[in-house]
């Protein structure tokens, strides 16, 4: 789709989505994301120019279908996949890849950290996905190095990173709101930092006393990422890694540096979204969803759920999904799925599955409370379907249409229930909806009642 569209923009020094916008340009991106979203192009070029909504979309990854993250956008869905060194490869990541587009992913993060050689694991990834890749480059620039921390440069981490954008990806993951004086603040946390990226570049400044290489380089990144139109996805190292830890010093004190981040970015017309957490109660995640867009001047906000309780290993696509639809509501562009695998290990083919519909849920449900134009036709159309005991119909407009069909015949698996006024719970003779109100029937009602009024308790 997009050959013909990058082709007159290569070798120029600033590709990105934003400079274009900010020149006053809709491009063919921003035309093809007007269309999927029912906005104007105007709208998506003035949002795209204020930094309020990306379009992730390499130079370099041109097989992908241009997508919009923003709150003038729909709510979005992200699903991690990755292999790594005791389990998966290449093609499982490839069947997850799959599925996660089959059930709705908007994009998709290859989190790989082994597994197989990186390099040809996300060549393959980017080559057969359509919609953008996201990567953590942090932590093939470890493993470049066999992870001997002492050996690590700030030039090995910009070295992964611009090879990464040379092969396509769409946005990274970069953790360079943490700083080394953010360090004490977790003193107190009961899970210190659950962020892996931020593990990292924490022990590493921890070992050398020096600032965040991420941090002190970010100007050399932002030159990477104007040259391809990476777009910046700015980590959150010290999101909380349980509901105790949540909205504490050590997290604000990072969002505030993010904030900085993302307006240095803007300066050079770099598109940016801001991760969030994490573990976060229920009260909380206005406040949080709030202080993300004052701190950073209302750039997408991309969380990972928020898991609501920490009570729920094998349940916490569940858990999080509760948050991620609050989340939503409130304003978050888009949400990272939680599978029932996390805390657990690595997720599977139907962990993969699972986790995607119950953030699909979250993302619909936030779109219909927000009320997005036309948010809610679908469910309109599913239950008309259902009053009229249109099964197949049913089962076509479902988020998960086999999971859907599979439930119904697991009892009444004959063809001919297809048509039947009921399903197993009820039975053909209580089934509710069979009783048929009509306009007719309604009308002599109220003709009845007008002449006869019942009696009032």
């Amino acid at each position: 789709m997009r050959s013909q569209w990058v082709a007159k923009r290569l070798g120029q020094p600033n590709v990105t989505q934003m400079y274009y916008a900010r020149q006053g340009v809709i491009t063919e991106e921003m035309h093809h994301v007007a269309k999927r979203e029912n906005l104007p192009p105007e709208l998506i070029k003035e949002e795209v120019a204020r930094g309020r909504m990306i379009i992730p979309a390499n130079i370099n990854h041109t097989n992908l279908e241009p997508m919009a993250i923003g709150i003038a956008s729909r709510c979005k869905v992200n699903a991690n996949i990755g292999a790594s060194p005791t389990s998966s490869n290449v093609e499982e990541e490839l069947d997850k890849l799959r599925l996660s587009i089959k059930y709705g992913a908007d994009t998709v993060m290859d989190l790989s950290t082994g597994g197989g050689n990186l390099d040809q694991i996300r060549t393959a990834i980017i080559n057969a996905s359509s919609v953008p890749i996201g990567t953590v480059p942090v932590y093939q620039a470890l493993e470049s190095v066999h992870g001997k921390m002492e050996n690590f440069t700030a030039d090995d981490f910009l070295h992964v990173i611009e090879k990464h954008a040379q092969q396509g990806v769409d946005y990274q993951t970069i953790h360079a709101g943490l700083l080394i004086e953010h360090l004490p603040l977790v003193k107190t946390r009961l899970t210190g930092i659950v962020s892996r990226g931020g593990g990292i570049l924490a022990k590493w400044m921890l070992l050398h006393r020096k600032q965040n290489p991420l941090y002190t380089r970010f100007q050399d990144i932002i030159e990477i990422f104007k040259k391809y139109d990476v777009s910046f996805s700015l980590g959150d190292s010290l999101r909380p890694g349980c509901t105790h830890d949540a909205s504490d010093a050590a997290q604000l004190a990072e969002l505030k540096t993010l904030g900085q981040l993302t307006r240095k970015a803007w300066e050079h017309d770099v598109q940016v979204m801001v991760e969030g957490p994490g573990h976060v109660p229920m009260d909380q995640i206005e406040f949080n969803v709030r202080k993300q867009m004052e701190e950073c001047s209302e750039a997408p906000f991309y969380v990972l759920g928020p898991l609501v309780t920490d009570i729920a290993p094998g349940y916490d696509h569940i858990t999080s999904a509760i948050g991620a639809a609050m989340a939503g509501w409130y304003g978050t562009a888009m949400l990272c799925y939680v599978t029932p695998k996390e805390h657990l290990g690595l997720p599977n083919a139907e962990d993969v599955r699972n986790g995607l519909i119950a953030y699909k849920i979250a993302a619909h449900a936030a779109d219909i409370g927000r009320h997005r134009p036309g948010a809610r036709d679908r469910d309109d159309e599913l239950s008309k379907a259902r009053y009229n005991f249109d099964w197949n119909r049913q089962f076509e407009l479902s988020l998960d249409p086999e999971r859907a069909r599979e439930y119904h015949d697991e009892t009444l698996p004959e063809e001919v229930y297809k048509q039947a006024e009921f399903c197993s719970m009820c039975g053909p003779k209580f089934c509710p909806m069979q009783t048929k109100v009509d306009a007719d029937a309604i009308a002599e009602l109220e003709q009845f009642l007008a002449k006869e009024p019942v009696g009032q308790v």
